[in-house]
């Protein structure tokens, strides 16, 4: 369950950051923070 909501979260996030809106209200530290979850996530695996 908590894999799917994840998974929406970060392809919001994914969107938000294409589409600009993030770069508009100074939000890009969540792409950050989003690489540093896949990326342990990864690892841990």
């Amino acid at each position: 369950m908590l894999f799917i909501l994840y998974y929406i979260v970060a392809i919001v996030v994914l969107v938000l950051h294409f589409t600009g809106v993030l770069a508009r209200y100074n939000m890009e530290w969540l792409i950050l923070v989003l690489a540093v979850t896949v990326f342990s996530a990864v690892i841990y695996l």
